[in-house]
C-alpha cells in the first residue's frame, strides 16, 4: 500500500506526533490552517467515511476521544473538529484523518 499516513504509522517516515495510543496517531499538519492544525488518524487503513464498516465505529469514537485528550493537553477550549470525505470535499489523502484546529476564530458556513 503507497498509502503516507500508513508509512508515519509504520514509523517508515517520520512525522511531528503530538499523540498516540494504540488504536490511534495525531502530528501536526504540514500546512496548517490554524495555529494548531493536529490531524488525528485511525491505525487501521480506511480510505474514506464512505468506506467504513460497522466494526469501525470503535476506531471512530477513538478519534473524537483522542482529539478531546490533545485539546486538553494543549489547554484549548475551542476547536473546530473537521472530516473531508472525497476530493470534491477537499480530502488529499486517503486515510480517514480528523483535523483538529484551534487557535483562530472560525467563520460559518465552513468553506
Amino acid at each position: 500500500m503507497d498509502c503516507l499516513f500508513c508509512k508515519f504509522i509504520s514509523k517508515e517516515f517520520q512525522t511531528d506526533i503530538v499523540y498516540e495510543n494504540d488504536f490511534v496517531l495525531a502530528f501536526n499538519d504540514i500546512a496548517p490552517q490554524a495555529p494548531h492544525h493536529i490531524l488525528i488518524i485511525p491505525k487501521k487503513h480506511i480510505a474514506s467515511i464512505s468506506k467504513l464498516e460497522k466494526e469501525d465505529s470503535f476506531l471512530m469514537g477513538e478519534l473524537y476521544l483522542a482529539a478531546q485528550e490533545i485539546a486538553k493537553s494543549l489547554n484549548i477550549e475551542d476547536y473546530r473538529l473537521v472530516i473531508n470525505n472525497g476530493e470534491g470535499a477537499g480530502q488529499s489523502v486517503f486515510h480517514i484523518h480528523l483535523h483538529l484546529m484551534a487557535g483562530r476564530e472560525f467563520s460559518w458556513p465552513a468553506g
